[in-house]
């Protein structure tokens, strides 16, 4: 996707990686055209514009354009706050000019594979490897690491650091890894670490990953990565957010096993946030908030509104 000058796919909308991507690496891009790879061919000469509407289109041949610029000083001001959504930490540096509150989405997977490439159970289990290959992939990417999780802990503290700092001291929305496990499987000596699964877009992703005996040791490496981001380099703007909570059960469980590695809610004005993706996030974000409620209530009743009831302080579209 570097080296096109355009993009066109036959499926997708705004929201799906082709586009998210596009944006980030500044390619016009036209999502869901349907036929566009029937229609178009090899060394076909065409332009395309996303210049024109809501809709993108595609031109035959090299057309004539203009190139207007924007001033970002003479942006107006907005009561919605706009936030970027960004993966690539190459790609922070690019927009940091563009008047935005912040970041909404940084993925940590994106990270992940393009900046450290092993998977995290392959470096914290590295004895066990059998892939002799891999090992030996995994040996000349740590060289100069004594323990070879300082690793991927030191790699992922600074890709993340780069898109915490560009907008520093604005909210950051680091999202935990949510790599699928057929994902996972193709990082450098992943495959012995994931099981195969029929549909791994439902399986074994997410919260389920951070308690489980499977990934737990993985997980701490993350939590480690985010210690070091927040205390150590100093960006208090970064919030955590899980992926793919099933439950409140589940999200208390991950939150336990984040406490166990240096991660409190609320602890140096950390904020959690969950992810809301699935029909469960939705049907339980009332019993989560109420509980919440109750439990605000019991530990600080300085909190209580005369009248009114205990006081809940929450996010529109997440929840604490």
């Amino acid at each position: 996707m570097r080296r096109a000058a355009a993009i066109i796919t036959d499926q997708g909308g705004r929201t799906s990686h082709a586009a998210i991507v596009s944006r980030e690496l500044g390619l016009p891009a036209i999502v869901g055209a349907g036929n566009g790879t029937h229609l178009l061919h090899d060394e076909q000469e065409v332009t395309v514009s996303c210049a024109e509407g809501p809709e993108g289109f595609v031109y035959e041949g090299i057309a004539d354009f203009d190139v207007e610029e924007i001033d970002f000083g003479r942006i107006p001001a907005t009561r919605t706050k706009v936030m970027l959504n960004l993966a690539n930490p190459a790609a922070a540096f690019r927009w940091w000019r563009i008047p935005a509150d912040g970041v909404g989405l940084a993925r940590m997977e994106f990270v992940v594979s393009n900046y450290i490439k092993a998977h995290p159970m392959a470096l914290a289990r590295f004895e066990a490897l059998r892939d002799e290959d891999a090992k030996r992939t995994i040996e000349a990417l740590t060289a100069g690491y004594e323990d070879r999780t300082e690793y991927f802990v030191d790699r992922l503290a600074r890709g993340l650091g780069r898109i915490a700092a560009v907008q520093y001291p604005h909210p950051v929305v680091v999202r935990m890894s949510d790599f699928k496990t057929n994902e996972y499987a193709h990082l450098i000596g992943g495959a012995q670490c994931e099981p195969k699964e029929e549909n791994p877009m439902l399986g074994f992703r997410g919260a389920s990953r951070y308690y489980s005996s499977r990934y737990r040791e993985g997980f701490a490496l993350e939590c480690q990565a985010i210690c070091r981001l927040r205390n150590e380099m100093g960006f208090k703007n970064v919030v955590v957010m899980i992926p793919f909570c099933r439950s409140p059960n589940e999200a208390d469980r991950v939150l336990e096993v984040m406490a166990e590695n240096g991660i409190r809610r609320d602890e140096a004005g950390l904020e959690i946030y969950v992810m809301c993706e699935i029909p469960s996030n939705v049907i339980l974000a009332k019993v989560r908030a109420t509980l919440r409620r109750l439990f605000d209530w019991k530990q600080r009743p300085d909190a209580v509104d005369a009248g009114r009831g205990p006081r809940l302080s929450g996010s529109c579209g997440t929840f604490r």
